[in-house]
């Protein structure tokens, strides 16, 4: 936890215990709402990927930041990391049942944006034009 947050929640009376949990959520949030996450995430959620395969199926993401992106979920445990012995070199990505419940999660945020799509639109036209009552 970085220390400035630490400071606050000590002088707020926070015990350590519950200020290792709001550090815990506070990086989750983060790995959860990261785009690329999301989009790797959904990717996945048909069965193992190369990573070849999985790059082509998240458009816009560098290899460098799929690395990364990979990499964290790994550690998080959302993501296992599968190396063949083959010649050549196989390497495929799966989410873990963690990872699934995450997906499923995912799935209903999509879902929801989905079904309030059209309003969501008219909100942002509403509050990017002339109309001074949507501010």
């Amino acid at each position: 936890m970085d220390s400035a947050l630490r400071s606050r929640l000590s002088a707020a009376g926070v015990a350590p215990e519950c200020a290792a949990t709001i550090e815990l959520v506070r990086d989750v949030l983060a790995r959860v709402g990261d785009k690329w996450t999301v989009l790797v995430i959904t990717a996945l959620a048909d069965g193992p990927l190369r990573f070849k395969t999985l790059h082509e199926r998240t458009a816009g993401i560098s290899q460098r930041m799929l690395s990364q992106t990979l990499r964290s979920l790994t550690r998080d445990g959302l993501v296992t990391r599968t190396a063949y012995a083959e010649v050549p070199p196989r390497v495929e990505y799966a989410l873990t049942p963690l990872g699934r419940s995450l997906g499923d999660t995912v799935a209903h945020v999509v879902s929801w944006v989905q079904e309030h799509q059209a309003e969501i639109v008219r909100n942002r036209e509403a509050f990017d034009g002339d109309d001074p009552t949507a501010r």
